[in-house]
């Protein structure tokens, strides 16, 4: 398939050629050639909680937003903390996809967990990094003691493995909640998990880094605080990066009304004064990556009240459309969106492997948001009118033609 007279980032006009074995000729003036989607970022829920999301479903969002690789996270049911449960993962993994006959790309985060800590160093070569929750999420994973977090840092050192953080202080949050306990309001989800609960947890991590010579990705900044923090540590030399998401980049306290348990997510959102200074990061490179954190849970979960309605928002096919209006509102240049969806995080997690996959996108197509490939069948994002739309997704030398 040839597209015809296509955009480059670099300005240029060229013929795209994939060879698919179609001699198609496609018009392709109007659309734009980036390098497919990365995202850092992602819960799929297999195995064990295939009722909210599954390879399948999720690989097709993934398409349809233009990402050809994934980063999923441990937080399944049993948690991804073992070379057995690693090794079962990607077996359910491979058979999804061949269902869906969607041959994405993938890497998995194995879990850190106090009573199989000898297990990280056991599957270095099989995931892309240890996933630590200092506070409570998702599951039950959660690594809240000085000493298991020490010899988390000391074996991601030895093994030059990363160390990819969710950064909240487990005690903080516990001390904090039963000032709020009475309430049945989504919106003191923010302030139960406020912005001391992060630093506090960022500052920690950063030391660990720093003390240990490990490599840290400090995952969803939310705050300016964060920003500060990690922005001087890497003038330090800290080996520290940092990921942020569209729903804080997009999202503040303000949603809690319109979205109600939707809103839940954790980091939460954010207070409106965070937002330009996440948005100034990104010009900075303070900020590295744009992770979707694709969380689904199906909606009678999240319409439950609040303490009984689960954390986490799908997303994945709606990041370039969100990162191109933003790029219409002048708030990020175009070179920067290739950095933070596609560039940095290939440089940080030491992806080798070439390929050549593409994202062909429509930067003037506005449309709104009215449905999702997601087995939840829901988005925050919903009823947004968005501009800049994937148009077709190029993938080991397929070419997807997209419905958005």
């Amino acid at each position: 398939m040839i597209f015809q007279n296509i955009a480059t980032v670099a300005g240029e006009k060229i013929d795209l050629h994939i060879d698919d074995g179609n001699n198609a000729i496609v018009a392709a003036s109007h659309l734009l050639a980036l390098p497919a989607r990365l995202d850092p970022h992602v819960h799929f829920r297999t195995p064990g909680l295939e009722h909210k999301e599954n390879w399948t479903t999720g690989a097709q969002a993934a398409i349809n937003g233009g990402c050809t690789m994934v980063f999923d996270m441990p937080n399944t049911l049993p948690p991804t903390i073992t070379e057995e449960t690693l090794i079962a993962k990607k077996v359910l993994i491979d058979s999804q996809l061949t269902d869906a006959n969607i041959p994405l790309r993938y890497r998995l985060f194995i879990g850190a967990d106090k009573q199989h800590l000898d297990q990280l160093a056991k599957v270095k070569h099989q995931v892309i990094g240890i996933k630590v929750f200092m506070g409570c999420s998702t599951g039950n994973l959660v690594i809240d003691d000085d000493e298991s977090l020490h010899a988390v840092f000391e074996i991601a050192a030895k093994e030059k493995m990363i160390v990819a953080v969710h950064a909240e202080d487990e005690a903080l949050m516990c001390a904090r909640k039963p000032y709020f306990q009475d309430e049945n309001n989504y919106a003191c989800h923010s302030e139960i998990r406020n912005v001391e609960v992060a630093t506090r947890a960022v500052e920690k991590a950063i030391q660990l880094a720093k003390h240990y010579g490990a490599k840290l990705y400090v995952l969803h900044v939310s705050t300016m605080e964060e920003i500060a923090l990690i922005k001087t540590a890497k003038t330090e030399g800290v080996n520290v990066y940092a990921e942020t998401t569209p729903h804080h980049l997009f999202f503040n306290t303000d949603a809690y009304l319109a979205l109600g348990g939707k809103a839940v997510v954790n980091p939460p959102l954010r207070e409106s004064i965070h937002q330009p200074a996440l948005w100034q990061a990104i010009k900075e490179g303070v900020i590295d990556t744009i992770g979707s954190d694709h969380a689904p849970h199906t909606l009678m979960e999240k319409n439950k009240k609040y303490g009984e309605c689960p954390s986490g928002m799908p997303g994945i096919e709606f990041v370039l459309p969100l990162l191109f209006t933003a790029l219409k509102q002048g708030k990020i240049s175009l070179e920067k969106i290739v950095d933070l969806t596609a560039k940095r995080a290939r440089e940080i997690f030491d992806i080798t492997e070439t390929n050549e996959d593409w994202v062909l996108v429509d930067p003037h197509l506005t449309a709104k948001v009215e449905k999702t490939a997601s087995k939840c069948g829901w988005s925050p994002y919903m009823g947004l009118k968005l501009t800049g739309w994937p148009q077709y997704t190029v993938m080991r030398g397929k070419v997807y033609a997209l419905k958005n």
